[in-house]
């Protein structure tokens, strides 16, 4: 992989997290393909579309939504590998940092391994499929 596209994944993970941090579903699910897949939960069906990964994003923020809590996304250890199809296999490590209203000490929950397979054309990077696996 070249410097090139490992900056144009990080410019995607950096977008992607700040607009799911924010709440701006719309923006999040607009950097997965239109049929992308996600595996979001081991007890639960994938995500499918993007309509589905914004209906999943909605309803999770709203089962959540009592819980005064700020979260932050981060991610790191990306691991790029070039897939048959053109694409690129990413594998990286994602801790989701939470910091509780009035409270100065945050948490790490939860630390996970994503594996994301992205499309590049043009200079834009979007993901098709996200598989979370929790630690």
């Amino acid at each position: 992989m070249t410097a090139e596209i490992y900056a144009l994944v990080q410019n995607l993970y950096a977008h992607q997290t700040q607009a799911l941090d924010r709440g701006d579903f719309k923006r999040y699910v607009e950097t997965f393909t239109e049929d992308a897949v996600f595996f979001h939960s081991p007890d639960a069906p994938p995500a499918r579309t993007r309509a589905g990964i914004l209906a999943a994003a909605q309803a999770h923020a709203h089962a959540h939504k009592d819980d005064q809590v700020t979260k932050r996304h981060y991610y790191n250890q990306i691991a790029l590998s070039p897939l048959s199809d053109g694409s690129v296999r990413a594998t990286l490590y994602a801790l989701v940092v939470r910091t509780r209203r009035g409270e100065k000490v945050p948490e790490i929950w939860p630390s996970c391994l994503l594996e994301d397979v992205l499309t590049i054309e043009n200079d834009v990077v979007l993901t098709r499929s996200r598989h979370i696996s929790y630690d």
